[in-house]
């Protein structure tokens, strides 16, 4: 069992180690602040609670509108240096939280945290993409996936040992906290390898970016809208089952806490295994086609324990948990198939700004929606929620061949097979190299 677990621990290659090493520093310094945000923003800032809400909301907007800008600002500048930029930015804008004192400065922070934050999510997904071996990239980013899951695991208990102390001292410290992590983790970015796409010289970043942008890709846009509909499984898993539990079964209010325990190590230990074989785009609808069979599955689970007792409740509803996780583990091999596969290589910013346009365009209803199904329709709304799933899941197919349409139409044929090759040399380069070297900003040499 140990040697399972350390061969578990080990990354599929060291670059890949790496970055989950960023990933963890990200989500334990988020992690840390959103568990004590709310009592932060209620107890420190002196908001109510419908202020709080409007506020995110307000950050969500900005967040919605601003993606794609960012996104061509990656393109322009360069993922590695937009990724560093965006996490010395959040850094900043955390040692600033605790200096907040009224409604105005706090939206203010949010929206303008929420537009940094997407600056960020552009860049780091153009620069795995672009970084990584071809053949490397879906398991590598499993692994990345499983060590995020890692970092919020422990930032939420730093976070509700902080809670614990009931110290406005301690709160004030939280925000400090995570601007340190953040810190830490933008030094950690900037010793990472350049990518191919941060050769960009000032000439070439006056010039456009040839080809045509990602939102005249049809297909790119439905894809994306459909894997954000994937992505409603979150709705489910985080406030659907729970609300279901508390006001529809006999179930103890306690199994919440054990239904999010085991979504929380399913996420850490099983991204690996259910990103094997997903390597291509016809593998990763295979995933979808599990996913959703997983959502569904779910569905029938949790509607059946409206008239269940006891621990018949119990075992269902957890069963259901289960499921629903399993349809976001094989959802999240697909969606980074999908995003290797489908962008055009030269505008990968633009392509995951546009990305975040669309796929909130999937998902932003559901919360309403499948509440509004569940509890108001019972057994005929959960039916009405897995056939939703299911309507997409047969769309995707063809939306999938018309983004991969689009791009051979107005991507040239190498640029193309550049983006698809795989160069284990720069990974062994990676691997053999004295620390000093691997800690510089050398560009990694394989292209992309």
């Amino acid at each position: 069992m140990f040697t399972a677990l350390k061969r578990h621990a080990e990354p599929p290659t060291p670059l890949a180690g790496r970055l989950a090493v960023q990933s963890l520093l990200f989500a334990l310094g988020e992690g840390t602040f959103m568990t004590g945000s709310a009592v932060f923003f209620t107890q420190i800032v002196g908001l109510s609670a419908a202020q709080v809400g409007l506020g995110l909301t307000l950050a969500g907007a900005a967040a919605f509108l601003a993606a794609l800008p960012m996104g061509k600002l990656v393109d322009r500048f360069g993922p590695k240096r937009m990724w560093a930029v965006s996490a010395t930015g959040q850094a900043a804008m955390f040692s600033l939280w605790p200096f907040i004192t009224d409604f105005r400065g706090y939206v203010l922070m949010a929206v303008g945290m929420e537009v940094i934050g997407s600056l960020g999510g552009a860049a780091h997904g153009a620069y795995t993409i672009d970084v990584l071996a071809a053949d490397e990239r879906v398991r590598s980013r499993a692994y990345m996936y499983s060590a995020l899951n890692v970092g919020f695991t422990l930032g939420s208990l730093l976070g509700g040992i902080a809670l614990a102390f009931h110290s406005n001292q301690v709160l004030h410290a939280l925000p400090w906290f995570t601007a340190a992590v953040f810190l830490v983790n933008a030094t950690a970015i900037s010793r990472l390898p350049r990518a191919p796409h941060d050769e960009r010289t000032p000439e070439d970043r006056r010039t456009k970016v040839p080809g045509p942008g990602p939102l005249r890709n049809p297909g790119w846009l439905l894809t994306m809208f459909f894997t954000g509909v994937f992505w409603t499984n979150q709705v489910l898993l985080n406030i659907v089952i729970p609300l279901w539990l508390v006001e529809e079964t006999d179930a103890p209010r306690v199994l919440l806490a054990f239904l999010f325990g085991t979504n929380t190590v399913m996420c850490i230990f099983l991204p690996m295994a259910a990103a094997r074989g997903v390597k291509d785009v016809p593998t990763a609808l295979r995933a979808v086609r599990i996913s959703s069979t997983f959502f569904v599955v779910s569905c029938l689970i949790t509607l059946a324990t409206h008239d269940t007792i006891g621990w018949t409740t119990i075992a269902l509803v957890w069963l259901g948990h289960v499921t629903v996780t399993g349809a976001e583990l094989y959802l999240s091999a697909a969606s980074w198939a999908f995003e290797a596969e489908l962008m055009d290589p030269r505008q990968r910013g633009a392509y995951n700004g546009a990305a975040e346009l669309s796929g909130t365009l999937g998902r932003v209803w559901a919360p309403a929606v499948y509440t509004f199904l569940a509890m108001s329709w019972g057994a005929a709304g959960w039916l009405v929620i897995a056939a939703i799933i299911v309507v997409a899941t047969l769309a995707i197919h063809p939306s999938t061949r018309l983004a991969r349409r689009f791009l051979e139409q107005h991507v040239p044929a190498d640029v193309l097979a550049d983006a698809r090759a795989s160069t284990p040399e720069a990974e062994d380069a990676i691997a053999t190299a004295p620390p000093s070297l691997i800690d510089t900003d050398e560009p990694v040499t394989r292209l992309s």
